[in-house]
């Protein structure tokens, strides 16, 4: 037999027993305590199914048309948002997105006080301000640290004064539920609402300097995707492919499938290489000398060298030796002609010793 749905009144109290419990709780870290945030947290949502499907609420209706035994039910999308305070993340992603699903509980909240017209004038000049400039919002809009001060005590002294006179009206008789005056009963709840959305604007702007500090956090890297199993396959390749031993460090090699010089004359990689280990070289090498052996002779170096441009050859006695002129080239004689012509002017004009006029009188 299927299950007859709960009504929202019997999803209610279900609800508001498991926040009790919630808030009566110290141990905040525990599993235990973060399973009745969630499960507060399922019933007020299913509280705002029921309300929904129903349509309790409507944009068309005023506060004195709301009955009393209603009005508690305003505050399921605060409560909401309380139980989402409260979950534990362990990561700066998922406690954002919770932040991101806190701020819209408030905002409908706070949106359903103002079509009811309850949010008091102040309030209502907040809503006006957050609404323009949600991620910005401040209760204390001024810069001036004095001014600063000041407001937050004025706003701890709202605080304490509606928390007062909660705690005296639900002492009172009069404010009782069950068997109350109706008028008072609707004050107590009246005045719970109005404490509800003081808190919810100091709820937003915590919510903004929460999202500042997490802005500047690190980005987490993402885990890698391997296993043991994975791990030690790759190892057991590595074994068979390259002797690999945990023992002793494996020599380097350079490996390269192309041919042709590695670096160019300016010392630049001409092809790509990679450096590659191999037990095999050590191996061969446990045998040979102490010393190096040379890999090419000089003159074989030296070819290789004047092949990289590495050797300037000219001076000494070749760099005296004029060349022959060649005699076939006649615009070539006549340059040198000219241009012996042009000395002879120059050192006749100029005669040695011409321009010193140091110790000349």
């Amino acid at each position: 037999m299927a299950e007859e749905p709960r009504t929202l009144k019997s999803a209610f109290q279900a609800a508001e027993k498991k926040r009790l419990a919630v808030e009566a709780s110290y141990d905040m870290i525990s599993s235990s305590y973060q399973d009745d945030v969630a499960e507060a947290r399922r019933a007020y949502e299913e509280c705002a199914q029921i309300i929904d499907r129903i349509a309790l609420f409507s944009t068309n209706e005023s506060l004195e048309d709301l009955a009393t035994s209603d009005l508690p039910y305003l505050l399921v999308q605060y409560h909401i948002a309380e139980m989402l305070q409260k979950v534990s993340t362990s990561s700066p992603i998922e406690r954002k997105r919770i932040l991101t699903s806190t701020r819209d509980a408030y905002e409908k909240f706070l949106h359903l006080l103002d079509s009811y017209s309850i949010l008091s004038p102040q309030d209502s000049k907040l809503l006006v301000e957050y609404n323009e400039d949600p991620a910005n919002f401040s209760t204390i809009s001024t810069r001036d640290a004095n001014a600063r001060r000041n407001a937050k005590i004025a706003n701890f002294k709202a605080e304490k004064e509606l928390k007062q006179k909660l705690a005296y009206m639900r002492t009172s008789p009069r404010y009782l539920e069950e068997g109350g005056d109706e008028e008072a009963v609707r004050e107590l709840h009246l005045a719970n609402l109005a404490l509800c959305a003081h808190m919810t604007f100091q709820g937003l702007e915590g919510i903004n300097r929460e999202m500042e500090i997490l802005a500047q956090a690190p980005i987490p890297l993402m885990p890698q995707d391997t296993t043991i199993e994975e791990d030690n396959r790759r190892r057991k390749e590595s074994i068979d492919l390259d002797h690999y031993s945990e023992k002793l460090d494996s020599p380097l090699r350079l490996q390269s499938n192309s041919t042709g010089p590695l670096l160019s004359q300016a010392g630049k990689p001409l092809r790509p290489f990679t450096l590659v280990s191999n037990r095999q070289e050590l191996q061969r090498g446990v045998f040979r000398p102490g010393h190096n052996l040379p890999t090419m002779s000089i003159d074989e170096y030296l070819e290789e060298e004047r092949r990289r441009g590495g050797i300037i050859e000219g001076g000494g006695e070749a760099s005296g030796r004029q060349p022959e002129p060649d005699e076939d080239n006649i615009e070539k004689a006549d340059e040198e002609t000219m241009k012996a012509r042009a000395w002879d002017d120059f050192t006749e004009a100029n005669p040695r010793g011409s321009g010193n006029t140091i110790n000349r009188g």
